[in-house]
């Protein structure tokens, strides 16, 4: 064996190589404090890996991305826990850079002669934001796009350039194929290309000038870094990692419905390393916005690049003069933000329970799949359609709801000229609630287990009495009050009373119908209770 080894030296030098790596001199006084940079070092390397194992599953085309997505979270044996791993991999990668960044701050190890050292690694900072940014699009769900039309918006408001901005980020006039390929190029080729630089950069950096050691230099001989300091490393790495490992199981990554661009309810937000830049543009609205977009960030970013170089003076201490006022500036800096991204976390929308489906999907579950359904003469393995639970919504609601009507009409043509089209299928209420069904289904949302019979009853009549003007979770008409919460405004007792005669109840007339002499008594008492649970 150690013929092989000195044989390999021979021809490599690796022993030098290592000797370089791991025999570094520290200086005395080294403490946890430097173990930042080896936990940033390890979640860029979870990154990549993880990163790798799902672009061998993703196909960025709108057609297929949101259900590769799925297919992985859904059908890949652990596919969940890698997404998982790679969605809050991002977080973690930002809080450590962050964390990081903070260190070498409060440590004063950015001062000369570690001037391009600081500046790599706040490049390094900001190539892991558009890490972030540009991973948005790929699921193509509903807070992908809207986020990204959002996103494209913001570059759109930039002066003298913004209109050539969005066009290159958006590669046409909407959202489309271009757009996600362009995003998906700039994720995997572009920024870790770039990344890998940085890295490279800042290590080289970090070894010739060697790490600044304790705020007030410390008696004692000097440690190596082998094995003393890689100990440290290694167990605050393998603390870190095991958190990432928890929070990808307890957590798992969440995907929207599919992206549908006419949908104009949809509120988007950021992840919440973006909120403080998204909570801006409240308070600098219409032509103020690049203030928030440009002039804000721009000014935050300038600080950072400028401060090796603006702060010259000996003293390392960062309260003590003249570093005092770059604290005062940094702390500034960074209760803005923390401030900024707690209003936005407080302002956000509440999330979709993936098990609350409301009345409309739970009622399309029962038209679908029930006894004497339409769907089961096509939609069955080893039929001419796939069945409802694998099925694939590549086509627009309202080319579902026309097929449900007619099914025979798959395309144009099919039907002919001369000849005349059969009585509808489904009513225009029950096809909708079909198609509520399938997006949740299509969403990967867990069909429920077991549905209460008065539930269903309530569903049904929802679906074919109610849907048109009221909400529930999110489907449904708008002309009526959003139903959602009712029952912290009524009890049940008042809610039976108002389906049966709202005039009655408001004491004026009243645009909605009495469904006393409409509906029967069992499914009023079905809505009624519902209704009032809902709180």
């Amino acid at each position: 064996m150690k013929n092989l080894l000195d044989w390999l030296d021979s021809r490599t030098s690796y022993r030098y190589l290592l000797r370089h790596l791991l025999y570094e001199e520290l200086p005395s006084g080294t403490a946890w404090l430097f173990t930042t940079g080896s936990v940033v070092t390890l979640l860029i390397g979870c990154q990549f890996v993880t990163g790798l194992g799902l672009t061998m599953y993703y196909v960025p085309s709108p057609k297929l991305a949101f259900d590769s997505v799925r297919f992985i979270m859904d059908d890949l044996p652990l596919g969940w826990m890698l997404r998982g791993l790679h969605y809050w991999g991002a977080s973690f990668l930002v809080v450590a850079a962050v964390v990081h960044m903070l260190r070498v701050f409060f440590l004063g190890s950015y001062k000369a002669p570690r001037e391009l050292t600081w500046l790599s690694g706040l490049s390094m900072l900001l190539v892991i934001l558009g890490f972030s940014l540009s991973g948005y699009l790929l699921p193509w769900d509903q807070k992908a796009y809207w986020a990204t039309t959002v996103t494209i918006n913001i570059a759109q408001s930039t002066p003298l350039v913004g209109g050539a901005l969005a066009n290159i980020l958006r590669g046409g006039v909407d959202l489309g194929a271009l757009t996600l390929g362009r995003w998906f190029s700039a994720h995997v080729f572009l920024l870790p290309a770039a990344l890998v630089v940085l890295i490279v950069s800042h290590i080289a950096l970090m070894r010739k000038h060697g790490i600044s050691g304790p705020i007030e230099p410390e008696s004692g001989p000097t440690v190596m870094f082998f094995p003393f300091h890689v100990m440290k490393d290694t167990v605050m790495m393998a603390a870190v990692f095991a958190s990432l490992i928890t929070a990808a199981a307890l957590f798992p990554a969440h995907l929207d419905e599919i992206a549908n661009p006419t949908d104009a309810n949809y509120i988007p937000r950021p992840e919440w390393y973006f909120l403080s830049l998204f909570q801006m543009l409240k308070y600098f609205p219409g032509p103020l916005e690049p203030v928030a977009t440009m002039v804000i960030p721009g000014l935050a970013v300038g600080f950072l690049a400028l401060l090796p170089f603006l702060d010259r003076a000996d003293g390392r201490h960062p309260l003590r003069h003249p570093r005092l006022q770059f604290t005062g500036g940094m702390l500034l800096l960074g209760f803005g933000v923390v401030g900024l991204t707690g209003l936005g976390l407080a302002d956000r929308p509440p999330h979709k329970d993936r098990n609350d489906w409301g009345l409309l999907p739970i009622a399309g579950l029962q038209i679908a799949t029930g006894e004497g359904n339409t769907c089961a003469a096509c939609h069955v393995s080893g039929g001419p359609a796939a069945p409802l639970s694998r099925i694939r919504l590549t086509k627009d609601t309202e080319w579902l709801l026309s097929h449900m009507a007619d099914p025979m009409v798959i395309a144009p043509g099919v039907r002919g000229p001369h000849e005349a089209a059969p009585p509808p299928v489904m009513s225009r209420f029950n096809a909708e609630a079909t198609v509520a069904y399938l997006k949740r289904v299509h969403a990967g949302d867990p069909v429920p287990a077991h549905i209460d019979e008065t539930v269903k009853l309530a569903a049904l009549t929802y679906a074919e009495t109610c849907v048109k003007c009221h909400r529930i979770s999110g489907e449904g008409g708008t002309l009526g009050p959003d139903l959602t919460l009712v029952g912290r405004r009524r009890p049940e007792k008042e809610i039976h009373a108002f389906i049966e005669d709202p005039e009655s109840m408001m004491g004026e007339p009243s645009v909605m119908p009495a469904f006393g002499t409409i509906l029967k008594t069992e499914q009023i008492d079905a809505l009624a209770k519902y209704l009032g649970a809902r709180k």
